[in-house]
């Protein structure tokens, strides 16, 4: 079963390594010390953690729409370019990066600027999963 570090389920969870060590000390997430005396986290914990986290009230807005798409991600547009025909938009969602390729009339019509909240969603037939 796979452990992780304190440095590394912060990069995972997209924080601070000293907000994991703070969670860990308040009991939010469980931390154990390995055999060289260094705290580190259980990766099963850590996924149910992440999953819990991700569910919170910032993932999706109460109000949402019903939709079948189940990866919506609540963001701030953070550019938007556009051309003749297609606008190139950029969402961050925490700490995730999200790009999307959408016609100049929706850029217009939905008055997507930076700054502007939105909610992006994600749905594809195909989703490609790397290792490290």
């Amino acid at each position: 079963m796979p452990s992780y570090s304190m440095g590394q389920a912060a990069r995972l969870l997209g924080v601070s390594s000293e907000t994991v060590r703070r969670w860990a000390d308040g009991g939010k997430l469980g931390a154990e010390r390995d055999r060289s005396g260094k705290r580190v986290v259980d990766g099963v914990a850590l996924a149910r953690f992440a999953a819990e986290r991700g569910a919170g009230p910032h993932a999706v807005p109460e109000d949402d729409v019903p939709t079948s798409v189940r990866n919506s991600f609540v963001g701030i547009v953070t550019a938007v370019r556009v051309d003749d025909v297609a606008a190139l938009v950029e969402v961050q969602s925490g700490p995730h990066r999200l790009v999307s390729l959408v016609t100049r009339e929706a850029v217009e019509e939905l008055a997507l600027e930076v700054g502007v909240t939105v909610t992006a969603r994600v749905k594809s037939t195909s989703v490609h999963i790397d290792l490290p």
